[in-house]
């Protein structure tokens, strides 16, 4: 089974290696690589998951287009056939697990909607009865679906965790204007997302966007509406009141906080059998939001 970890395409300019993408400078644009790295509790594993980058660059496509009404993408192109003849060589690496992009500025901030509670929302709420400072109703438990979707800005860490904030320190990271068109966005494509993917089977039970300034209009950019960037939960088997079954990477987390690990570098590889359920378990997402089961055909 073919997967790739990291990439090294020489004659061109790295822009950045983030936990799982590899983006290059085309000058004018970028160039975004989805590999089969898999990061958890902050920290890179050693082993990849095969199709993974697949399955998360054919998801953000699908979302992609499925919000343009709602806002402007950085989007460019995903077909190797189209790219510039400078790439042409690379297209065994980047066939269906890349995309070319606009360049944009991307705002400081995480935007985060969440529409049931759960992960760090759930423990502030146990803690304080809120969200990143929105008081919300009492008695809620775990995993309930919250009266109406929230937008819970945090901070973009670069090196350990994001932390969340309220809508005034968001505002003063961005701008008024810049963080309620951002916080009105994220909300619309929150609430026709998982509408859509309510009726697929998936519960979105939150999901972390991203965007960015291109010719001083915000965009949408990164990746959308993933099992890495969102948690999806399976409808028939969602019960309200504890942790839920999971397509995202909940399932290696679980499987790491059952060895003792410190959640420091270097994390442990994972055994082959860990390594095909996650696997199968991205693939299963993909085939049930896009109705597509040959991820390579």
């Amino acid at each position: 089974m073919e997967y790739i970890i990291s990439t090294n395409l020489k004659d061109l300019k790295l822009f950045r290696r983030g936990k799982v993408r590899d983006v290059y400078d085309l000058g004018d644009k970028l160039l975004i690589i989805s590999s089969d790295r898999i990061s958890c509790f902050d920290v890179v594993l050693p082993t990849p998951i095969p199709y993974k980058g697949i399955v998360l660059n054919r998801i953000s496509q699908f979302w992609f287009s499925f919000t343009r009404d709602i806002i402007e993408n950085h989007l460019l192109g995903a077909d190797v056939q189209n790219y510039p003849e400078s790439l042409k060589k690379y297209t065994d690496i980047l066939k269906d697990r890349s995309m070319l992009v606009k360049k944009s500025r991307p705002l400081a901030i995480e935007c985060i909607v969440r529409g049931y509670l759960s992960g760090s929302g759930w423990n502030e709420y146990q803690q304080k009865g809120s969200v990143s400072g929105q008081k919300l109703p009492q008695g809620l438990k775990e995993s309930e679906k919250l009266p109406q979707p929230i937008f819970t800005p945090s901070t973009k860490a670069d090196v350990g965790h994001d932390l969340n904030i309220d809508d005034q320190a968001a505002i003063k990271i961005t701008g008024r204007d810049v963080y309620e068109q951002a916080k009105s966005r994220a909300l619309a494509i929150y609430r026709e997302a998982s509408e859509y993917a309510l009726k697929r089977g998936i519960i979105i039970a939150d999901t972390k966007f991203e965007f960015g300034i291109f010719e001083d209009r915000l965009i949408l950019i990164d990746e959308v509406l993933t099992p890495d960037s969102s948690r999806f939960w399976p409808v028939d088997s969602y019960v309200k009141g504890r942790g839920q079954a999971s397509f995202d990477k909940q399932f290696v987390r679980d499987y790491l906080e059952g060895l003792g690990w410190d959640k420091n570098p270097p994390a442990p590889d994972l055994p082959p059998e860990i390594v095909q359920r996650t696997s199968e378990k991205y693939l299963e997402a993909y085939a049930m939001l896009t109705g597509k089961k040959g991820i390579l055909k």
